[in-house]
């Protein structure tokens, strides 16, 4: 018995999404591209939202000197700790292109 409830648990649990925040793992001034990771467990659904996400690529956009950052292909999942052939834990991967030219602000007054 008890092991039937521990099986529907963890079933019940393996369809919940949970959402994580995507972090800048790459960014490469020259080409304007930024990648933003995150990881997901086996077993589990993670999600990013999506405007925060781009919102953390456009914050790293501008510090490069470009004006903002739009999304570019499709998510890419990659395997990053194996048990046999088992994944364990998978890395995913969003790519952003910048874009424009950040114009610097200028403090009036001073010349």
């Amino acid at each position: 018995m008890k092991s039937l409830f521990l099986a529907l648990s963890l079933l019940m649990l393996a369809g919940c999404t949970i959402t994580r925040q995507a972090n800048v793992s790459e960014a490469n001034a020259t080409s304007g591209i930024v990648r933003l990771t995150w990881n997901q467990a086996m077993l589990q659904t993670a999600r990013t939202d999506d405007y925060v996400a781009k919102g953390t690529a456009t914050r790293e956009c501008q510090q490069m000197g470009y004006a903002n950052a739009v999304g570019f292909g499709q998510p890419v999942s990659t395997c990053s700790v194996y048990a046999g052939s088992l994944c364990l834990n998978t890395k995913i991967t969003l790519s952003y292109q910048c874009q424009g030219v950040a114009i610097p602000s200028t403090t009036p007054g001073y010349y």
